[in-house]
């Protein structure tokens, strides 16, 4: 899946309009070509996007105002609209599409103009006929050649955007997600956060408790992280009993205060660990935010969570149980 390309899925006969296109011009060609959506920009470089849920609440605006289809197509338009590189995958696409909750993608080319446009439909078909084709090869597998079963599970697991165990994103998910996050994020001058949170003296629990009790500890932390968090925040499982949590347009002041909640509420929540100087479950957190500045650097993503874990390290060896 990681090497399907995803122009082999995209759909070409795509329309893009101009900003100033009247609504219901846009509105009666979707209904005749049968689209689910429609492109809007200049230049052939899409800028903007109308799709079947920008005109439900047209439908609802009109209900007041009929005169509101006669306005531009810009005026409705979601922006901006995120996009795919014509060099990207199935795997890409896919948890781009899972992380924003959309349900079209276009796709452009290193010039930024309009090669075609990806759906949930488009992404969805594929996914499972791969998984399918995987199964099958599992099962002819099975009666008669072990080394290559255990091959082509390894090549199924690799298809997986979660983490079997904790049910929420995994390490090369993650990496997809946030590399997509920053390159919005620079584009167009927005900031993101990057919080790592580590449980603290994890290997003491799993000593003591075993290790089906720290499986079950690492779903609770889980879930309260979850709880506590907005929906277009993302969480990722980093690895071992290391989490990152990924924060869309949040400066660092606001990440830091979401993390010192998090941790404060883990430990008022009292999971017993008699092997911890606090008695009960607790966790660090380090941050780091991409800064909205043109002297930043070019810093990368690599490098936000890099400082993310410079700083994680300074909460661990600083006692534990706090945010830096």
């Amino acid at each position: 899946m990681k090497d399907i390309p995803i122009t082999r899925l995209m759909n070409r006969d795509v329309e893009l309009v101009s900003p100033g296109t009247p609504l219901n011009h846009v509105v009666h060609g979707m209904l005749h070509h049968h689209r689910s959506c429609v492109l809007v920009g200049e230049h052939n470089r899409p800028s903007g996007i109308v799709t079947e849920r920008d005109l439900v609440k047209l439908l609802a605006r009109m209900l007041d105002d009929p005169a509101a289809a006669e306005q531009p197509v810009h005026v409705f338009m979601s922006s901006p609209v995120y996009r795919l590189r014509d060099d990207q995958t199935l795997f890409d696409a896919l948890v781009i599409a899972r992380a924003e909750r959309i349900r079209h993608l276009p796709v452009v080319d290193d010039d930024e103009c309009l090669a075609g446009l990806v759906t949930q439909t488009d992404l969805t078909e594929t996914y499972f006929h791969i998984i399918e084709k995987q199964q099958e090869l599992i099962e002819q597998e099975i009666a008669s050649r072990t080394e290559e079963l255990r091959l082509a599970n390894q090549r199924l697991e690799a298809l997986s955007l979660e983490d079997p165990l904790l049910g929420i994103g995994n390490r090369r998910a993650m990496e997809v997600d946030i590399e997509h996050t920053h390159s919005l994020a620079s584009r167009y001058q927005r900031h993101y956060s990057v919080v790592l949170f580590d449980v603290d003296c994890f290997k003491l629990y799993n000593d003591h408790y075993g290790h089906v009790a720290g499986d079950r500890c690492l779903k609770q932390i889980v879930s309260h992280v979850l709880e506590g968090i907005r929906k277009s925040d993302r969480l990722y499982r980093y690895g071992g009993e290391e989490l990152l949590l990924l924060l869309p347009d949040t400066a660092r002041f606001g990440g830091r205060v979401l993390a010192q909640r998090l941790v404060e509420q883990l430990f008022d929540r009292a999971i017993q660990h008699c092997k911890s100087p606090y008695g009960v479950v607790t966790m660090s957190a380090g941050i780091a935010d991409f800064p909205v500045s043109k002297d930043n650097g070019g810093m990368s993503w690599r490098q936000v969570i890099e400082r993310a874990d410079q700083s994680l390290y300074r909460a661990k060896t600083s006692g534990r149980n706090q945010v830096a």
